[in-house]
């Protein structure tokens, strides 16, 4: 369980987690994901981390394709939707 201080007038770097929707465009795809912080808390909204192995995985950096990764911790599941659409397999 992840701990997260948080105050919405005082922290300005994390409001955008209280956006409802995070829109991002990967494998020739516009993804929108609905972040729901004040309900679900940390494991609903799309961290940076997911956001850099999703760009990480479609640069092509790293050939995966035939082979099975484990990914966990992906929050809203970011990461396992952009190798879904690259033909990836991950086993979350």
């Amino acid at each position: 369980m992840a701990l997260v201080p948080y105050d919405e007038t005082a922290v300005m770097g994390l409001q955008r987690f209280h956006k409802p929707l995070a829109t991002f465009s990967f494998a020739n795809h516009t993804i929108q994901i609905r972040q729901d912080w004040r309900q679900l808390g940390v494991a609903a909204v799309v961290w940076d981390a997911a956001v850099v192995l999703s760009m990480y995985l479609e640069m092509g950096a790293v050939e995966l394709r035939g082979r099975s990764a484990v990914e966990l911790g992906a929050g809203t599941g970011l990461v396992g939707i952009v190798a879904a659409l690259l033909g990836l397999y991950l086993c979350s």
